[in-house]
């Protein structure tokens, strides 16, 4: 009788045991279902935004490195205003059929003057054509160039022995793109380069430009070309040197900074020699940025 009743009772045990199991499951395929259908794609949009949102910090952190500071304040001060009237717009209680509009016309007024803004930003600040732009064809004539600075830091190693030196070339000085380290350097505070124009002009003026402190990592620009004098050269980059200035390149001013030539020739030019005198201190080597040629376009080449 004990035996048999052992039994019934281990058959009931396992009869729950089963049951619960059963239930637990249906249980669980519910939760599953559940969540697929509200919970994950929540949270799938919560990482999408997550997403959007650092790619727009960092988007907006590329547009500052690039920005000086004096634009961006500028910017920065527009945008603020603007979301000062927007926020008083959604808080205004005032008549529904009176302030809110008038307030909304500032807003749209507001938006007009940051898009202006912002398309000043967008401008080349000097406004003239450069000939001396490598993407339009100008070049640098090695042979007239004087050689560039070797840095052991610009280097490449391979089980501690260095096979390839890593320093920009002195055509990156007719290129747009201007950022800290992304210069030409030469030995010392004199150095000269020639450069074959886009195409033959009467030069009437050049560009000098160069980071500013604020933005050096070294917190100076030491490197910067302080004294400099540009030439023209006849017949077809082998003639004699035509001089066409002396200029001072002030490190306390823009970083953009350009010179009208002072004396004047009548024929069309193909080369330009720029040649750096001095600069602003450093005793190593001395770095160019960007080198502008403007003028008025003569015969073709």
């Amino acid at each position: 009788m004990n035996v048999l009743l052992s039994g019934v009772t281990q058959s009931w045990k396992i009869i729950l045991c089963m049951m619960f199991t059963l239930a637990f499951l249906l249980v669980g395929l519910q939760n599953y279902h559940w969540l697929k259908e509200t919970e994950f794609p929540q949270k799938s949009r919560q990482l999408y935004a997550v997403i959007g949102e650092y790619g727009s910090r960092l988007h907006k952190y590329q547009a500052r490195l690039r920005m000086p500071k004096e634009q961006l304040e500028l910017l920065n001060g527009w945008l603020a205003l603007l979301r000062d009237l927007k926020d008083g717009t959604h808080s205004d209680s005032g008549d529904a059929h009176g302030e809110p509009a008038e307030d909304h016309e500032h807003l749209d007024e507001m938006s007009v003057l940051v898009d202006y803004v912002l398309k000043k930003l967008r401008e080349d600040q000097v406004q003239m054509a450069d000939y001396a732009l490598k993407s339009a064809g100008a070049s640098i004539i090695e042979a007239g160039t004087s050689e560039s600075y070797r840095n052991n830091k610009a280097k490449l190693y391979w089980h501690g022995i260095g096979f390839l030196n890593c320093e920009m070339p002195p055509d990156i000085i007719l290129q747009p793109d201007v950022y800290p380290g992304k210069c030409w350097a030469f030995p010392g505070s004199q150095g000269y380069t020639l450069i074959k124009l886009a195409r033959k002009i009467i030069p009437t003026a050049v560009t000098m430009e160069h980071i500013s402190e604020k933005v050096s990592p070294s917190g100076n620009i030491s490197s910067a070309p302080k004294e400099f004098s540009v030439y023209g050269i006849t017949k077809t980059c082998e003639g004699e040197e035509i001089f066409l200035g002396q200029f001072l390149y002030n490190k306390t001013g823009t970083t953009v900074q350009t010179f009208e030539l002072k004396h004047k020739v009548n024929e069309s030019l193909l080369c330009v020699k720029l040649k750096v005198l001095s600069n602003w201190g450093h005793l190593k080597y001395t770095c160019l940025y960007r080198f502008r040629v403007h003028g008025t376009p003569g015969e073709h080449n």
